[in-house]
């Protein structure tokens, strides 16, 4: 814990990386009582906006929900169980999906991740939690989404609150040590032709 009661989390480096990316990481336990500012929210939306993407096609699209609106609910409802537990206290649930219709983008769901990443490093940068799930029923979810959209991942937002507050297993996994591959493990050998 730092002085201010937040937990220190910061990624165990090789060499430095800028802070932002050090301090990121995905937690559970929420502030019920935050609600997300619209201009937190308006700058959230455009970090992604300007995320990279193959022929400048930007595939990826945005559900927002607030935390309290039935918009909100239906979102949460389409969780899994073990993600609902937590992620009801946050201030946002923002389904990230991509555009399929019109021409075939191959690259969209990549370009979505970037999108996303963006997005979450806006997040760190406005003192804000990002927690990105892919637990969640498909077919539900996208029976409330537009047509022509396939939903990716539904990303919890909101502001950090005490470990404390969470029930086990959670509270457990909100101080466990941040763990990575080494960057060996990472690299692949390319053969030559």
């Amino acid at each position: 814990m730092t002085l201010t009661g937040e937990l220190d989390k910061d990624a165990s480096t090789v060499v430095p990386v800028h802070p932002l990316l050090a301090r990121r990481w995905s937690s559970r336990a929420f502030d019920p009582r935050h609600e997300l500012a619209d201009d937190q929210l308006t700058a959230l939306l455009e970090a992604a906006r300007w995320a990279p993407s193959a022929s400048n096609t930007q595939p990826w699209r945005f559900a927002v929900t607030r935390r309290g609106t039935a918009e909100h609910e239906s979102v949460l409802s389409a969780l899994a169980a073990g993600n609902q537990v937590w992620a009801r206290d946050a201030s946002a649930l923002v389904v990230a999906a991509f555009q399929t219709t019109g021409a075939a983008q191959p690259w969209a769901v990549y370009d979505a991740g970037q999108a996303v990443a963006h997005l979450s490093v806006q997040a760190e940068a406005e003192g804000l939690a990002v927690h990105q799930m892919g637990g969640f029923d498909r077919e539900r979810l996208t029976s409330v989404l537009p047509e022509g959209v396939t939903p990716l991942v539904v990303v919890a937002i909101g502001l950090r609150s005490e470990p404390a507050r969470l029930a086990e297993p959670f509270a457990g996994r909100e101080t466990a040590a941040r763990v990575r591959l080494p960057i060996d493990d990472l690299l692949l050998a390319v053969r030559p032709a």
